[in-house]
Protein backbone atom coordinates (compact mmCIF):
# COMPACT_ATOMS: atom_id res chain seq x y z
CA UNK A 1 0.00 0.00 0.00
CA UNK A 2 1.33 3.40 -0.77
CA UNK A 3 -0.11 6.18 2.28
CA UNK A 4 0.59 8.92 -0.62
CA UNK A 5 -2.37 11.39 -1.37
CA UNK A 6 -2.55 14.53 -2.32
CA UNK A 7 -3.06 15.96 1.30
CA UNK A 8 0.35 14.51 1.93
CA UNK A 9 1.79 15.79 -1.00
CA UNK A 10 0.58 19.31 0.10
CA UNK A 11 3.27 22.18 1.79
CA UNK A 12 3.12 23.30 5.23
CA UNK A 13 2.80 26.53 5.84
CA UNK A 14 3.19 29.03 9.50
CA UNK A 15 -0.40 28.74 9.47
CA UNK A 16 -0.33 25.13 9.38
CA UNK A 17 1.87 24.86 12.09
CA UNK A 18 -0.53 27.94 14.17
CA UNK A 19 -3.64 26.01 14.07
CA UNK A 20 -1.26 22.87 15.28
CA UNK A 21 -0.25 24.99 18.34
CA UNK A 22 -3.93 25.26 19.41
CA UNK A 23 -4.63 21.74 18.65
CA UNK A 24 -2.10 20.30 21.17
CA UNK A 25 -3.01 22.98 23.62
CA UNK A 26 -3.36 20.99 26.79
CA UNK A 27 -1.77 17.84 25.33
CA UNK A 28 1.66 18.33 24.65
CA UNK A 29 3.62 20.33 27.73
CA UNK A 30 5.62 23.37 26.23
CA UNK A 31 8.68 21.83 27.26
CA UNK A 32 11.61 23.82 28.87
CA UNK A 33 14.32 25.82 27.50
CA UNK A 34 17.65 25.26 29.93
CA UNK A 35 20.67 27.62 29.58
CA UNK A 36 24.06 25.09 29.49
CA UNK A 37 26.49 26.96 30.56
CA UNK A 38 29.85 24.15 30.01
CA UNK A 39 28.59 24.36 26.46
CA UNK A 40 28.29 28.31 26.12
CA UNK A 41 31.83 28.29 27.63
CA UNK A 42 32.82 26.30 24.77
CA UNK A 43 31.17 27.84 21.66
CA UNK A 44 31.83 31.06 23.36
CA UNK A 45 27.78 32.20 23.40
CA UNK A 46 24.89 31.53 25.00
CA UNK A 47 23.83 27.62 24.92
CA UNK A 48 20.04 26.75 25.57
CA UNK A 49 18.69 23.34 25.34
CA UNK A 50 15.19 22.51 24.20
CA UNK A 51 14.08 19.60 26.43
CA UNK A 52 11.90 18.08 24.09
CA UNK A 53 13.23 14.80 25.80
CA UNK A 54 11.04 15.52 28.80
CA UNK A 55 7.76 15.66 26.67
CA UNK A 56 5.07 13.33 27.57
CA UNK A 57 5.57 9.72 25.86
CA UNK A 58 9.52 10.78 26.02
CA UNK A 59 9.78 12.81 22.59
CA UNK A 60 8.39 15.43 20.21
CA UNK A 61 6.75 12.25 18.59
CA UNK A 62 3.00 13.16 20.21
CA UNK A 63 3.39 16.86 18.72
CA UNK A 64 2.97 15.54 15.16
CA UNK A 65 1.21 12.31 16.05
CA UNK A 66 -1.90 13.99 17.69
CA UNK A 67 -2.39 16.76 14.98
CA UNK A 68 -2.52 13.97 12.41
CA UNK A 69 -4.79 11.51 14.16
CA UNK A 70 -7.20 14.86 15.12
CA UNK A 71 -7.34 15.52 11.67
CA UNK A 72 -8.69 12.57 10.71
CA UNK A 73 -12.32 12.13 8.81
CA UNK A 74 -14.91 10.58 11.60
CA UNK A 75 -15.01 7.27 9.67
CA UNK A 76 -11.37 7.17 9.27
CA UNK A 77 -11.14 7.16 12.90
CA UNK A 78 -13.59 4.92 13.33
CA UNK A 79 -11.39 2.49 11.17
CA UNK A 80 -8.85 2.60 13.58
CA UNK A 81 -5.05 3.96 12.88
CA UNK A 82 -1.26 1.70 12.50
CA UNK A 83 2.17 2.48 12.74
CA UNK A 84 5.60 1.09 12.97
CA UNK A 85 8.49 2.13 14.91
CA UNK A 86 11.20 0.68 17.08
CA UNK A 87 10.38 3.28 19.97
CA UNK A 88 9.63 6.90 20.03
CA UNK A 89 6.66 7.15 17.11
CA UNK A 90 5.20 4.37 18.19
CA UNK A 91 4.18 5.75 21.87
CA UNK A 92 3.18 9.51 20.66
CA UNK A 93 0.68 7.36 17.89
CA UNK A 94 -0.04 5.27 21.33
CA UNK A 95 -0.88 8.24 23.43
CA UNK A 96 -2.68 10.53 20.92
CA UNK A 97 -4.62 7.48 19.97
CA UNK A 98 -6.08 7.04 23.73
CA UNK A 99 -6.35 10.48 24.11
CA UNK A 100 -8.51 10.32 21.42
CA UNK A 101 -10.67 7.77 21.37
CA UNK A 102 -9.29 5.77 18.59
CA UNK A 103 -7.90 2.18 18.19
CA UNK A 104 -4.02 1.88 17.07
CA UNK A 105 -2.19 -1.41 16.26
CA UNK A 106 1.86 -0.15 16.34
CA UNK A 107 4.00 -2.76 14.48
CA UNK A 108 7.50 -2.99 16.61
CA UNK A 109 10.63 -5.06 15.82
CA UNK A 110 11.13 -8.03 17.49
CA UNK A 111 14.03 -7.05 19.10
CA UNK A 112 12.80 -3.57 19.99
CA UNK A 113 13.40 -2.96 23.76
CA UNK A 114 11.32 -4.50 26.40
CA UNK A 115 10.73 -0.75 28.28
CA UNK A 116 9.74 0.96 24.93
CA UNK A 117 7.20 -2.28 24.31
CA UNK A 118 6.12 -2.06 27.42
CA UNK A 119 5.50 1.63 27.64
CA UNK A 120 3.63 1.36 24.03
CA UNK A 121 1.28 -0.84 25.20
CA UNK A 122 0.76 1.13 28.61
CA UNK A 123 -0.05 4.32 26.20
CA UNK A 124 -3.05 2.29 25.15
CA UNK A 125 -1.70 0.74 21.49
CA UNK A 126 -2.16 -2.96 20.03
CA UNK A 127 1.44 -4.20 19.72
CA UNK A 128 2.41 -6.42 17.36
CA UNK A 129 5.76 -7.74 17.10
CA UNK A 130 7.32 -8.33 13.79
CA UNK A 131 10.09 -8.66 11.54
CA UNK A 132 14.04 -7.72 12.74
CA UNK A 133 14.42 -4.70 10.88
CA UNK A 134 12.27 -1.24 10.57
CA UNK A 135 11.97 -1.79 6.99
CA UNK A 136 10.24 -5.47 7.41
CA UNK A 137 8.10 -4.05 10.45
CA UNK A 138 6.85 -1.50 8.13
CA UNK A 139 5.97 -3.35 5.25
CA UNK A 140 3.62 -5.39 7.80
CA UNK A 141 2.24 -2.13 9.12
CA UNK A 142 1.12 -1.33 5.45
CA UNK A 143 -0.03 -4.52 4.79
CA UNK A 144 -2.17 -4.71 8.01
CA UNK A 145 -3.39 -0.94 6.63
CA UNK A 146 -4.12 -2.01 3.15
CA UNK A 147 -6.22 -5.11 4.99
CA UNK A 148 -8.24 -3.73 7.23
CA UNK A 149 -8.82 0.16 6.14
CA UNK A 150 -6.58 1.71 8.99
CA UNK A 151 -4.97 5.10 8.51
CA UNK A 152 -0.90 4.53 8.03
CA UNK A 153 0.35 7.49 10.41
CA UNK A 154 3.60 7.66 9.08
CA UNK A 155 6.68 8.73 11.61
CA UNK A 156 7.60 12.18 9.19
CA UNK A 157 6.12 12.26 5.39
CA UNK A 158 3.12 14.10 5.90
CA UNK A 159 2.70 17.94 6.36
CA UNK A 160 0.04 17.44 9.50
CA UNK A 161 2.90 16.06 11.08
CA UNK A 162 5.76 18.39 9.96
CA UNK A 163 2.79 20.65 11.20
CA UNK A 164 2.91 19.80 14.67
CA UNK A 165 6.59 19.05 15.14
CA UNK A 166 6.87 22.76 13.74
CA UNK A 167 5.39 24.09 16.95
CA UNK A 168 8.69 23.11 18.82
CA UNK A 169 10.08 26.18 16.48
CA UNK A 170 7.26 28.32 17.79
CA UNK A 171 8.52 27.75 21.39
CA UNK A 172 11.74 28.41 21.02
CA UNK A 173 11.24 31.84 19.01
CA UNK A 174 9.19 32.81 22.09
CA UNK A 175 11.81 31.36 24.76
CA UNK A 176 14.89 32.56 23.18
CA UNK A 177 13.94 35.28 20.66
CA UNK A 178 17.36 36.63 20.41
CA UNK A 179 18.58 33.01 19.21
CA UNK A 180 20.59 33.03 15.90
CA UNK A 181 21.19 29.56 15.20
CA UNK A 182 18.48 26.38 15.76
CA UNK A 183 20.67 22.84 15.90
CA UNK A 184 18.27 20.01 15.47
CA UNK A 185 18.55 15.73 14.96
CA UNK A 186 17.40 14.74 11.80
CA UNK A 187 16.73 11.66 10.37
CA UNK A 188 13.56 11.34 7.66
CA UNK A 189 13.33 15.04 8.62
CA UNK A 190 9.77 15.97 9.98
CA UNK A 191 11.31 17.75 13.24
CA UNK A 192 13.76 19.96 11.08
CA UNK A 193 11.03 20.68 8.66
CA UNK A 194 8.36 21.69 11.54
CA UNK A 195 10.95 23.99 13.05
CA UNK A 196 12.17 25.28 9.73
CA UNK A 197 8.65 26.46 8.52
CA UNK A 198 8.15 28.00 11.56
CA UNK A 199 11.26 29.85 12.30
CA UNK A 200 12.22 31.13 8.76
CA UNK A 201 8.38 32.59 7.98
CA UNK A 202 9.18 35.15 11.37
CA UNK A 203 12.63 34.80 11.64
CA UNK A 204 14.70 34.33 8.33
CA UNK A 205 17.98 35.25 9.88
CA UNK A 206 18.04 32.34 12.29
CA UNK A 207 20.29 30.19 10.87
CA UNK A 208 18.69 26.37 11.13
CA UNK A 209 21.52 23.42 10.98
CA UNK A 210 20.37 19.59 10.83
CA UNK A 211 22.45 16.98 12.44
CA UNK A 212 22.70 13.43 11.14
CA UNK A 213 24.60 10.39 12.77
CA UNK A 214 27.70 9.68 9.81
CA UNK A 215 26.00 5.96 9.21
CA UNK A 216 22.66 7.32 8.47
CA UNK A 217 23.38 10.06 6.77
CA UNK A 218 20.76 10.30 4.14
CA UNK A 219 20.22 13.86 3.49
CA UNK A 220 24.26 14.79 1.91
CA UNK A 221 23.44 12.67 -0.68
CA UNK A 222 20.02 13.31 -1.19
CA UNK A 223 20.52 17.02 -1.17
CA UNK A 224 23.24 16.81 -3.30
CA UNK A 225 21.20 14.70 -6.11
CA UNK A 226 18.49 16.98 -5.73
CA UNK A 227 15.96 14.06 -4.98
CA UNK A 228 15.41 11.20 -2.06
CA UNK A 229 17.77 8.70 -2.36
CA UNK A 230 17.80 5.67 -0.01
CA UNK A 231 20.86 4.24 1.90
CA UNK A 232 21.59 0.58 1.16
CA UNK A 233 22.65 -0.13 4.86
CA UNK A 234 22.20 3.01 7.68
CA UNK A 235 23.77 1.69 10.84
CA UNK A 236 24.05 3.74 13.95
CA UNK A 237 23.13 3.98 17.66
CA UNK A 238 20.74 6.39 17.47
CA UNK A 239 17.68 4.58 16.49
CA UNK A 240 15.98 7.82 16.77
CA UNK A 241 17.72 9.10 13.52
CA UNK A 242 18.49 5.69 11.65
CA UNK A 243 16.21 6.23 8.53
CA UNK A 244 17.73 5.17 5.26
CA UNK A 245 15.75 7.76 2.99
CA UNK A 246 14.21 11.41 3.86
CA UNK A 247 10.76 11.70 3.37
CA UNK A 248 9.45 13.33 0.27
CA UNK A 249 7.82 16.59 1.61
CA UNK A 250 10.63 17.44 4.86
CA UNK A 251 13.15 16.82 1.70
CA UNK A 252 11.52 19.32 -0.11
CA UNK A 253 11.18 22.14 3.28
CA UNK A 254 14.43 21.09 4.07
CA UNK A 255 16.32 21.77 0.86
CA UNK A 256 14.42 25.19 0.91
CA UNK A 257 14.58 26.19 4.11
CA UNK A 258 17.37 24.12 6.17
CA UNK A 259 20.65 26.56 5.90
CA UNK A 260 22.94 23.18 6.63
CA UNK A 261 23.30 19.38 7.18
CA UNK A 262 26.03 18.10 9.44
CA UNK A 263 26.90 14.51 10.44
CA UNK A 264 28.47 13.35 13.34
CA UNK A 265 30.50 10.54 14.92
CA UNK A 266 29.50 7.62 16.88
CA UNK A 267 31.82 8.48 19.34
CA UNK A 268 30.74 12.33 19.17
CA UNK A 269 27.43 10.85 20.10
CA UNK A 270 28.40 8.87 23.31
CA UNK A 271 30.51 11.76 24.38
CA UNK A 272 27.64 14.27 23.65
CA UNK A 273 25.13 11.81 25.43
CA UNK A 274 27.52 11.43 29.03
CA UNK A 275 27.56 15.30 29.04
CA UNK A 276 23.78 15.47 29.05
CA UNK A 277 23.83 13.43 32.17
CA UNK A 278 26.79 14.67 33.63
CA UNK A 279 26.68 17.96 33.01
CA UNK A 280 22.85 18.76 32.34
CA UNK A 281 21.67 16.09 34.71
CA UNK A 282 19.32 15.10 31.93
CA UNK A 283 18.73 11.68 30.56
CA UNK A 284 18.87 12.23 26.73
CA UNK A 285 18.66 8.99 23.76
CA UNK A 286 21.85 8.96 21.28
CA UNK A 287 19.41 10.64 18.70
CA UNK A 288 18.19 13.35 21.07
CA UNK A 289 22.39 14.23 21.75
CA UNK A 290 23.07 14.80 18.58
CA UNK A 291 22.61 18.65 18.11
CA UNK A 292 24.67 18.12 21.17
CA UNK A 293 27.20 16.08 19.09
CA UNK A 294 27.46 18.84 16.69
CA UNK A 295 27.96 21.66 19.03
CA UNK A 296 31.59 19.49 21.12
CA UNK A 297 32.76 18.97 17.45
CA UNK A 298 33.19 22.01 15.85
CA UNK A 299 31.88 24.95 18.91
CA UNK A 300 33.66 27.40 17.01
CA UNK A 301 31.87 27.22 13.73
CA UNK A 302 27.92 28.10 15.84
CA UNK A 303 26.85 31.91 15.88
CA UNK A 304 25.23 32.57 19.61
CA UNK A 305 22.92 32.75 21.16
CA UNK A 306 22.27 29.03 19.93
CA UNK A 307 19.42 26.52 20.78
CA UNK A 308 20.18 22.82 20.45
CA UNK A 309 16.88 20.64 20.11
CA UNK A 310 16.81 17.58 22.48
CA UNK A 311 14.46 15.89 20.86
CA UNK A 312 14.02 12.76 22.59
CA UNK A 313 14.90 10.77 26.01
CA UNK A 314 13.86 6.95 25.70
CA UNK A 315 16.97 5.11 25.83
CA UNK A 316 17.18 1.54 26.57
CA UNK A 317 18.55 0.76 29.91
CA UNK A 318 21.21 -1.71 28.71
CA UNK A 319 22.01 0.45 25.50
CA UNK A 320 22.78 3.37 28.03
CA UNK A 321 25.07 1.56 29.83
CA UNK A 322 27.24 0.58 26.70
CA UNK A 323 26.89 4.09 25.44
CA UNK A 324 28.25 5.81 28.44
CA UNK A 325 31.42 3.43 28.47
CA UNK A 326 31.78 4.47 24.53
CA UNK A 327 31.31 7.84 25.34
CA UNK A 328 33.67 7.92 28.51
CA UNK A 329 36.15 5.95 26.61
CA UNK A 330 35.93 8.59 23.38
CA UNK A 331 36.80 11.09 26.54
CA UNK A 332 39.55 8.80 27.69
CA UNK A 333 37.89 8.26 30.83
CA UNK A 334 37.92 4.39 30.34
CA UNK A 335 40.72 2.47 29.39
CA UNK A 336 40.29 -1.54 28.28
CA UNK A 337 44.12 -3.19 28.34
CA UNK A 338 45.01 -6.80 28.36
CA UNK A 339 48.02 -8.52 29.65
CA UNK A 340 50.61 -11.34 30.32
CA UNK A 341 51.94 -11.86 33.59
CA UNK A 342 54.09 -14.67 35.69
CA UNK A 343 51.25 -17.25 36.80
CA UNK A 344 52.76 -17.17 40.81
CA UNK A 345 50.52 -16.68 43.92
CA UNK A 346 50.60 -12.50 44.40
CA UNK A 347 50.62 -11.71 40.41
CA UNK A 348 47.71 -10.41 40.44
CA UNK A 349 47.83 -8.63 43.78
CA UNK A 350 51.17 -7.04 42.52
CA UNK A 351 49.88 -5.27 39.14
CA UNK A 352 46.55 -3.97 40.92
CA UNK A 353 49.09 -2.25 43.48
CA UNK A 354 50.64 -0.70 40.50
CA UNK A 355 47.42 0.41 39.09
CA UNK A 356 46.17 1.77 42.49
CA UNK A 357 49.43 3.37 42.77
CA UNK A 358 48.97 5.33 39.46
CA UNK A 359 45.25 6.55 40.76
CA UNK A 360 43.13 3.82 38.53
CA UNK A 361 39.78 2.81 39.41
CA UNK A 362 39.55 -0.97 38.38
CA UNK A 363 36.09 -1.69 37.03
CA UNK A 364 36.82 -5.11 36.39
CA UNK A 365 38.94 -7.95 36.27
CA UNK A 366 38.80 -11.21 34.03
CA UNK A 367 41.86 -13.75 35.35
CA UNK A 368 42.76 -16.39 32.56
CA UNK A 369 45.00 -19.17 33.65
CA UNK A 370 43.91 -21.95 31.18
CA UNK A 371 44.23 -21.33 27.80
CA UNK A 372 45.92 -22.85 24.76
CA UNK A 373 47.90 -19.61 23.77
CA UNK A 374 49.55 -19.27 27.77
CA UNK A 375 52.71 -20.68 28.43
CA UNK A 376 52.83 -23.20 31.25
CA UNK A 377 53.90 -20.82 33.39
CA UNK A 378 51.43 -17.71 31.86
CA UNK A 379 48.42 -16.12 32.76
CA UNK A 380 46.40 -13.70 30.82
CA UNK A 381 44.45 -10.43 32.88
CA UNK A 382 41.90 -8.03 31.18
CA UNK A 383 41.22 -4.72 33.20
CA UNK A 384 38.54 -2.58 32.65
CA UNK A 385 39.78 0.86 34.50
CA UNK A 386 37.88 4.15 35.32
CA UNK A 387 40.41 6.69 34.40
CA UNK A 388 40.79 11.10 34.46
CA UNK A 389 41.46 11.51 30.65
CA UNK A 390 44.05 10.46 27.92
CA UNK A 391 47.05 11.87 29.62
CA UNK A 392 46.04 9.86 32.69
CA UNK A 393 45.77 7.20 30.14
CA UNK A 394 49.42 7.73 29.32
CA UNK A 395 50.44 7.94 32.80
CA UNK A 396 48.80 4.16 33.46
CA UNK A 397 51.16 2.94 30.16
CA UNK A 398 54.07 4.54 31.70
CA UNK A 399 53.38 2.87 34.92
CA UNK A 400 52.92 -0.51 33.61
CA UNK A 401 55.57 -0.63 31.44
CA UNK A 402 57.95 0.49 33.97
CA UNK A 403 56.92 -2.66 35.95
CA UNK A 404 58.07 -4.67 33.50
CA UNK A 405 54.38 -5.81 32.39
CA UNK A 406 53.66 -6.02 28.16
CA UNK A 407 50.70 -4.69 27.07
CA UNK A 408 49.02 -6.88 24.65
CA UNK A 409 45.94 -4.69 23.75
Amino acid sequence: MSYRTADSLRSVTLDDVRGARKMLSGVARVTALEGSRYLSRLVGAPVHLKCENLQRTGSFKLRGAYVRIAGLLPEERAAGVVAASAGNHAQGVALASSLLGVHATVFMPQGAPLPKVSATRDYGAEVRLHGQVVDETLAAAEEYAARTGAVFIHPFDHPDVIAGQGTVGLEILEQCPEARTIVVGMGGGGLAAGIAVAVKALRPDVRIIGVQAEGAACYPPSLAAGHPVSLRNPATMADGIRVGRPGVVPFGIVGELVDEVRTVSEDELSAALLLCLERAKLVVEPAGASPVAALLASPETFEGPVVAVLSGGNVDPVLMQRVLRHGMAAQGRYLAVRLRLTDRPGALATLLGVLSAADANVLDVSHVRTDPRLGLTEAEVELHLETKGPAHCAELGRALRDAGYTVIA
